[in-house]
């Protein structure tokens, strides 16, 4: 064999060891790589078992949790206690009082079950209930007003009145006295406590130093029902603010579109529309008036701004009254009175919302109803002098 044969028998032996190498590799990774798929395929169908656990466990769980919800507290247990449901009290606080006091066993169930079956109207007051009662049997009593007796008092507070006017309607009405129901507006303490608890309606605004009376305007006008001999001026004035807060709050995104105007300004002008006109025609008509005379940089000069100032109740608004010295007399101060000057109904704040789109600068609110309107200064004095005789 010549030196060349033998290189040439050597090169094929090597090749020949190189290709089974390889070979052998590649079966080595194959086996590895089956053993691995077999491995996650095992990881894999344990989890998918741990899950379908799982959703099977919570599943049962979840249906115990809502017939457990659904079902009386206790059908055996046919005692019954008063449940107090506050005025203006929302499905969630319902819900909460009535688990808080075990006539439901889930307040989240009883939202769902609220929200389901379109629930609403509840009234609030006194009942009776018991943990035998169904779902279906408590919604129905407290829907229906169905109470255990009859409200203690019954105070209705008129649109338009002022705190003082208030104190002296609860006095009449409901054995509160005046006094102490006008020292508890001007606590400071006590307001700052309400600003915390209301934050969406009251704000540190009410404090300012101008301000006569910082809820002046935020207590709202309706007929209220109490069902206790005694009751306190803090859950009288509570009661008052939840009604205030469930109706502005419904007018809360279009305050919002009020460039330049806060909640505190909304209610300001509603209050002084209030105390303008009659009907809903006019109070809208008296808002647009405002509105174009604060956008013209013109003082508001409305007349029940003049007797809040003053602190009394006249038929008739004097020369010499328009000069009285007070931050609340919008003959002497433009803008905004620092506040509102009276509570407000819920037609005032519609009007200022939306305001009837006129020229008008001036109006007349004369004696007898009847409100005249004016574009033009020169007109204005003439309905003045026809309308509204003013005199020394």
């Amino acid at each position: 064999m010549s030196t060349s044969d033998h290189e040439k028998n050597k090169q094929a032996d090597m090749h020949n060891n190189h290709n089974q190498t390889h070979e052998q590799v590649k079966k080595e990774n194959f086996i590895k790589r089956c053993k691995e798929a077999s491995t996650v395929r095992k990881i894999v169908a344990s989890v998918l078992l741990l899950l379908s656990i799982l959703l099977i466990v919570g599943g049962i769980s979840g249906y115990f949790y809502i017939k457990n919800g659904l079902k009386p507290v206790d059908p055996s247990d046919e005692s019954t206690k008063t449940v107090t449901i506050p005025l203006g009290s929302s499905t969630s606080q319902i819900a909460s009082i009535l688990e808080d006091d075990g006539v439901i066993s889930n307040d989240l169930i009883y939202r769902f079950y609220v929200k389901f079956n379109n629930a609403s109207q509840f009234q609030a007051g006194e009942y009776q209930l018991s943990p035998s009662m169904s779902l279906e049997e408590i919604t129905e009593k407290i829907q229906t007003g169905i109470m255990m007796q009859d409200p203690v008092f019954t105070v209705t507070i008129p649109e338009g009145k002022t705190l003082e006017e208030i104190a002296q309607l609860y006095e009449k009405h409901a054995n509160i006295d005046a006094d102490q129901f006008m020292e508890k507006m001007n606590d400071q303490d006590y307001i700052k406590t309400l600003i915390e608890a209301y934050p969406q309606i009251l704000s540190e605004e009410i404090l300012a130093e101008d301000i006569r009376y910082p809820l002046e305007g935020y207590l709202f006008a309706a007929t209220y029902q109490f069902y206790e001999k005694n009751p306190s001026i803090d859950s009288i004035v509570h009661d008052m603010l939840e009604k205030t807060q469930q109706v502005a709050l419904n007018y809360l995104p279009q305050m919002e579109k009020k460039k330049g105007y806060n909640m505190h300004d909304m209610l300001t002008l509603a209050s002084l529309v209030e105390k303008e006109a009659r009907t809903q025609e006019d109070r809208e008509r008296i808002a647009g008036v405002f509105f174009n005379r604060l956008n013209k940089d013109m003082i508001l000069q409305t007349d029940p701004t003049v007797l809040y100032a003053l602190g009394e109740h006249k038929e008739r608004v004097l020369y010499k009254d328009l000069e009285v010295d007070s931050p609340y007399n919008t003959y002497q101060n433009k803008g905004l009175t620092p506040g509102p000057i009276s509570n407000f109904g819920e037609h005032s704040v519609k009007a200022v919302l939306e305001p009837e789109k006129t020229n008008y600068l001036y109006f007349v609110a004369a004696p007898d109803g009847e409100v005249y309107y004016a574009e033009t200064y020169e007109k204005h004095k003439r309905l003045v002098e026809e309308h509204l005789r003013r005199s020394e």
